[in-house]
């Protein structure tokens, strides 16, 4: 399944113990138990729950007081987290009713999806309602600092998912729904290794040509939303740097090291592959 990369910065990491390593005695005439092995470097790392008495946050508290103690500084980064996470649960009903709305209407009036659709059904696939779906898509906060959430994914098997509690308005479900739009494009149309089990220059070359075409890499885009205001090489930078935290989120991919390299081996023959579109249309 391709996920894609959320806009909403990350907080700062929780203050997580520090790990320390102790070195095992070299004399032959002490005893002691064996060590436990290290994690492997494949591990993925633990997921930090909330705690009260280390966050401030107490979901057992009305929302407006937490929210008064985040304004008053007394929930720290970590805590805000999981406010945030919170009150998605408790809206989820709404943000879920909002998005198919959105998702209709951009089935009705955008260009871009209309056009994305009509060369999917010459294809022979189908997208609509039953098969792009909102749901809540909770954010995971791990060890190392890290938040990962995404804004949705595409899955051969069952369709388009848009991440309700992260569309912010109708434009950003316009370009989530059109980058998954492109990835189901290239399934029917080459038949993508997804996962990377075989080779992940296909994850790379497709979300290259999703960022591309989606338009979630527009000027516009990266300096109202993202802060990025650079006025050269701005669209090849963001379509570059999206890509490789996708290719980054396969199980198959190493490293943040290894998604960059794949995503610049097939940077050339993707970047220059606008198909269906004859050319980047947003």
């Amino acid at each position: 399944m391709s996920s894609q990369p959320s806009d909403t910065p990350a907080p700062e990491a929780p203050g997580a113990p520090a790990q320390t390593s102790s070195s095992s005695s070299s004399s032959p005439s002490t005893s002691s138990p064996p060590s436990p092995p290290a994690p492997s470097s494949t591990q993925f790392p633990r997921i930090i729950e909330n705690d009260p008495a280390r966050t401030g946050f107490d979901p057992k508290t009305a929302w407006w007081i937490n929210y008064f103690k985040i304004l008053t500084g007394n929930i720290n980064s970590e805590g805000q987290f999981h406010y945030r996470e919170w009150r998605y649960r408790e809206n989820e009903k709404a943000d879920c009713a909002r998005c198919e709305q959105y998702r209709d209407w951009a089935f009705a009036h955008s260009p871009t999806v209309r056009f994305l659709r009509e060369k999917v059904e010459a294809l022979n696939g189908t997208l609509d309602k039953n098969n792009v779906v909102c749901r809540r898509c909770p954010a995971r906060l791990t060890d190392d600092g890290q938040v990962h959430r995404s804004s949705g994914g595409f899955s051969p098997d069952h369709g388009i998912l848009i991440c309700a509690n992260e569309v912010r308005n109708r434009s950003h479900l316009e370009d989530t729904l059109a980058h998954e739009m492109v990835h189901a494009w290239d399934h029917l149309r080459w038949k993508v290794d997804w996962m990377g089990d075989k080779d992940l220059k296909h994850a790379a070359c497709t979300e290259i040509r999703a960022a591309m075409l989606s338009g979630e890499c527009r000027w516009t885009r990266e300096a109202w939303t993202r802060g990025n205001w650079t006025l050269t090489q701005q669209f090849q930078d963001c379509v570059r740097r999206r890509a490789a935290q996708s290719v980054l989120a396969r199980p198959r991919c190493k490293d943040d090291v290894q998604a960059v390299k794949v995503v610049n081996q097939v940077w050339d023959s993707c970047f220059s592959d606008t198909r269906p579109f004859d050319e980047v249309y947003r």
